[in-house]
């Protein structure tokens, strides 16, 4: 289990996805040096409860190795980051903050179903793509009823990958979902798992929309 340079945020870094940083505490310019002479990775975590800047924060024991892809040093020190989420991890143990944070990390792929091999299911069992066209459906549902509100949300012409599990992190980040509802997707053993809580979440994302249109309709007295 290796030691991993580690970025406690207050965002959700999902597998496959593209993260932008802004550097600037020095422990963390530090963090970009040794990356950059290494292998570029570190790991992105959720900060529960605290601050991302002057440490004393709680952090989460799940999270996404990030790999630099671009990465600009400015005049004073800061460097703008361009990174995308490789593979997910568990936190082993979280070493002394020195320089800048670090832990004893596991790498986590998706686990299998009860009773699968978890890359045979993924290449080839047809209901994880039924599942995926199924939670792509109603995601597109509850994007196009928020913008007809007047939400920011993604356009829900959104497209996603053939491939289940990115598909299934793909949905988790354009969905209508805060912080703690993308770590406790990422925290889903399996793909299929993540399909079926996805399919839950935006069926409640639904059904808060279509209360809000009942809410916000034309006051039956006025007509």
């Amino acid at each position: 289990m290796p030691e991993l340079a580690m970025f406690p945020l207050g965002t959700v870094l999902l597998p496959s996805l593209y993260l932008p940083l802004h550097v600037f505490e020095p422990r963390y310019r530090a963090l970009v040096r040794h990356c950059l002479d290494a292998d570029r990775e570190f790991g992105v975590v959720l900060i529960e409860r605290g601050s991302e800047v002057g440490g004393g924060d709680r952090r989460s024991a799940v999270g996404t190795v990030a790999r630099i892809i671009e990465a600009v040093e400015l005049e004073d020190g800061r460097w703008a980051l361009g990174t995308v989420g490789v593979r997910r991890v568990k936190v082993q143990r979280w070493l002394e903050d020195d320089p800048y944070p670090r832990a004893v990390v596991q790498d986590w792929p998706d686990e299998a179903d009860a009773g699968h091999d978890v890359q045979l299911q993924l290449l080839e069992t047809p209901e994880l793509a039924v599942q995926v066209d199924q939670v792509v459906g109603r995601l597109r549902r509850v994007l196009a009823i928020g913008a007809e509100m007047g939400d920011l949300v993604a356009d829900s012409t959104v497209e996603v990958a053939d491939d289940p599990e990115l598909a299934s992190y793909q949905i988790a980040a354009v969905g209508p979902f805060g912080p703690a509802d993308q770590h406790r997707l990422l925290a889903v053993p399996s793909t299929s798992g993540r399909l079926d809580a996805l399919a839950a979440m935006l069926a409640e994302a639904e059904e808060d929309l279509g209360r809000r249109l009942l809410l916000d309709g034309p006051d039956l007295d006025d007509l």
